[in-house]
């Protein structure tokens, strides 16, 4: 099992937690901060699925005018467990 603390940039949140399996298959996810409804959705979709392919759903995702957004920033803390 792997835990990452992420600290996200340019958005509301300002922590993601996210737990790997050994397989990178992400088991849980907690925010804290930003929009609740948004981000315990975001969380609780994404369990089950692999590093990958979140990251490849989530990526680029943008809030407003913003660069970035809580499922970007998410992505961007599973990006080092991404398998090619």
């Amino acid at each position: 099992m792997n835990t990452i603390t992420y600290p996200p940039h340019g958005v509301c949140s300002r922590k993601i937690e996210i737990t790997l399996d050994d397989n990178n298959v992400i088991t849980a996810v907690t925010f804290t901060g930003g929009c609740s409804g948004n981000t315990q959705g975001v969380a609780a979709l994404i369990v089950g699925m692999t590093a990958q392919e979140a990251y490849k759903r989530l990526n680029g995702i943008r809030c407003g005018g913003k660069a970035s957004s809580c499922p970007d920033q998410l992505a961007q803390a599973l990006k080092p467990y991404i398998t090619a």
